[in-house]
């Protein structure tokens, strides 16, 4: 049974709505990276900060950390029992992240009215930059973490249709 758990993948790919589903179905505590690293004035914490509180979650029996980070990565897959990675295509996590604007959200500190270019840029090269070392890792601890990849929405959504306790 899960008690440790990572939601990885590209913005805009639907991690923290199904986190927050699968925290609901599992009563385990949900913990956004993006609330941690991302300060309401639209800073962010020194990365030894970052780690630090990371590091508190980390010492719990039970959550479900949302969020990319591939600094922190190894630290989390050192700690998890389960991982989902959402590799889904660019033009949907596109389409995500664009949906959201204007939308008060409980993983972001902020609110967005319009998409910032960089950010943008961030999605696009997601296959590229971030995927195939998130792949590399989850090679790596495949033997010691169960992981699941969802390559749509529908199969995130299968997964929790079908979750039960």
């Amino acid at each position: 049974m899960m008690k440790r758990v990572i939601v990885i993948g590209c913005p805009g790919a639907g991690k923290s709505t199904f986190s927050r589903r699968l925290s609901v179905k599992t009563g385990l505590p949900l913990h956004y990276l993006d609330m941690i690293w991302h300060l309401p004035d639209r800073t962010t914490l020194e990365r030894d900060e970052f780690i630090r509180r990371l590091e508190v979650i980390m010492d719990e029996k039970e959550w479900i950390v949302d969020g990319n980070y591939l600094h922190s990565l190894p630290i989390r897959l050192n700690r998890c029992d389960t991982v989902f990675f959402f590799d889904l295509p660019t033009d949907v996590c596109l389409a995500g992240a664009e949906e959201r604007l204007g939308t008060a959200r409980e993983d972001m500190p902020w609110t967005d009215d319009v998409m910032d270019p960089e950010f943008r840029q961030w999605i696009v090269d997601f296959q590229t930059r971030q995927a195939p070392v998130i792949r590399m890792l989850l090679d790596e601890y495949k033997d010691r973490v169960d992981v699941v990849v969802f390559h749509s929405r529908e199969e995130a959504d299968g997964f929790l249709g079908l979750w039960t306790r």
